[in-house]
């Protein structure tokens, strides 16, 4: 299956570069975690139109990964340019329960539920998802917001 854009799914691409790598030239996979951690603040960014770097230095929020279930299906190598893409599952009170993936073509290569939490980042402790981030989260889950193809991504 090629990815589709569909207005609840958010994509980037990534070129794997070799500093993604190991010896045998494949995603040595810690590497997509700080992928997906990426993919988090562009889709801040770029869909959900909320700045992260404001969110974290001015609001003084965080986002933490507080868990994270992976499957590495198939080895993505130096050179290609993945598709990375993120669908939100579940919004709760202080977290954010998220479905991602690395494509390559038609393929999956990696999947992951990833739950991220809300957290103060003066106190170290969760805090209830802002009622401006609620708003766009839920935007974006209904499909209401023009989210921008990988292409479009690319050539800011």
């Amino acid at each position: 299956m090629t990815p589709v854009t569909r207005k609840d799914v958010f994509y980037s691409d990534m070129l794997v570069r070799f500093s993604h790598c190991d010896p045998a030239g494949i995603i040595f996979y810690p590497h997509y975690f700080v992928m997906f951690n990426g993919l988090i603040e562009d889709w801040f960014n770029h869909a959900l139109k909320i700045d992260y770097a404001h969110f974290i230095t001015d609001r003084r929020m965080g986002l933490p990964m507080v868990n994270l279930v992976c499957d590495f299906i198939r080895p993505s190598k130096i050179g290609e340019i993945i598709t990375l893409t993120l669908k939100i599952e579940r919004i709760g009170n202080s977290s954010l329960k998220l479905n991602v993936s690395a494509l390559f073509q038609d393929e999956v290569r990696s999947s992951a539920h990833l739950t991220v939490c809300v957290n103060s980042l003066e106190t170290g402790r969760a805090v209830p998802i802002p009622d401006d981030l609620r708003a766009r989260l839920e935007e974006f889950r209904q499909g209401r917001l023009d989210v921008p193809r990988t292409s479009e991504l690319l050539h800011e």
